[in-house]
């Protein structure tokens, strides 16, 4: 298929827009490895993976698995929440115990419990607007924003009616504690790179 072909079966079907086609037709994209893509209200962004994004999102990543199991911890895998057309490949994702796949071999948002974006600049908007009130909308019970140009942390708890109703801010290097949330630990903060 051309790419010619591709707009006349992009017109024809503009009505009907989906997830699932908008990820084929990326699929088929020349996309250079290492870059991450998500579809945000059905705007296509992607981004490069920085050092500095990698060491926060594997630090996070690492104090998890002190915790939990590796098969509830995800990166960078597609979850489509609540809202128009939201596929997200969130930095770190940890599903619950007992979550199951949909149909179509996907992770389902009711199943997350806890979401951590690493904040790019080019779609910072998106971590602090539409896909904290995504995630909020899904019940996610914790959602944490690390910022490493401001070095700071914000910590989303207590989603109700689409808001999180709580909000705490911490710097890079302090301890987080999220003893009082299902995570039940303390996130270490103090070997967090900043940009």
């Amino acid at each position: 298929m051309t790419v010619v072909d591709d707009r006349i079966e992009m017109a024809e079907i503009g009505a009907k827009l989906t997830l699932d086609m908008m990820f084929e037709w990326l699929e088929r994209m020349p996309v250079p490895e290492g870059i991450k893509t998500e579809i945000v209200g059905g705007h296509i962004f992607m981004s490069p993976q920085r050092n500095t994004h990698w060491a926060i999102t594997f630090g996070i990543l690492t104090q998890l698995s002190t915790r939990f199991s590796i098969e509830r911890q995800k990166s960078d895998v597609r979850i489509d929440y609540p809202g128009h057309l939201n596929g997200f490949a969130s930095d770190v994702t940890l599903v619950s115990e007992d979550a199951v796949m949909n149909d179509k071999g996907q992770w389902r948002h009711e199943d997350v419990e806890f979401v951590a974006e690493v904040i790019s600049k080019s779609t910072a908007t998106n971590d602090y607007g539409p896909k904290k009130a995504a995630y909020a909308a899904a019940n996610v019970p914790v959602y944490v924003i690390a910022d490493p140009y401001q070095g700071r942390i914000y910590v989303h708890t207590d989603p109700k009616e689409g808001e999180y109703t709580t909000e705490s801010k911490y710097g890079f290097g302090e301890d987080i504690d999220l003893t009082n949330t299902l995570l039940e630990l303390t996130l270490k903060t103090d070997a967090f790179p900043r940009d």
